[in-house]
């Protein structure tokens, strides 16, 4: 009966000890299993290159939100962005999002200027103003052709 007993409290120590282990990562991953508090907005984009799903989305350099997908949209030619913002930050429907690399070759993001509207985009809503990103290929490759507007 003693190795019995022994035998239960280690497994239930074990399972005690994955389940901490699991709760420890999803917190420190950022993860969420309810959606947690958060709501989810849109944007269209002209280019969006190098934005990758998961990237942060800031306002003043301040995280508030991830880039939960990304889509070609084929009738409009443009690239839907949906985006998951924390539930405390409220944002007016004239916001502005922008596509921004982290220094030179650093990871793109979405920036969010806020706008001065009284009225707040709510959980589905659609951020009509957009800046895609800048290719610095693109740029580079004009300045040497000679083709700089």
């Amino acid at each position: 009966m003693k190795k019995g007993n022994l035998e239960l409290s280690v497994g239930i120590f074990m399972l005690v000890g994955i389940l901490c282990l699991g709760y420890l990562s999803i917190k420190l991953g950022k993860m969420e299993f309810v959606g947690g508090d958060t709501y989810g907005l849109y944007a269209e984009f002209e280019s969006v290159s190098g934005l990758k799903q998961g990237a942060f989305v800031e306002i003043a350099g301040v995280e508030v939100g991830r880039v939960e997908s990304i889509a070609f949209l084929p009738a409009k030619g443009v690239a839907r962005v949906n985006l998951r913002i924390n539930g405390g930050v409220k944002l007016q429907d004239d916001v502005i999002a922008a596509v921004r690399t982290r220094g030179i070759i650093g990871d793109k993001f979405v920036k969010l200027k806020p706008g001065g509207s009284e009225k707040l985009l709510t959980s589905g809503g659609r951020i009509r103003e957009t800046e895609s990103s800048v290719d610095i290929e693109e740029l580079l490759s004009k300045y040497i052709h000679g083709k700089v507007e």
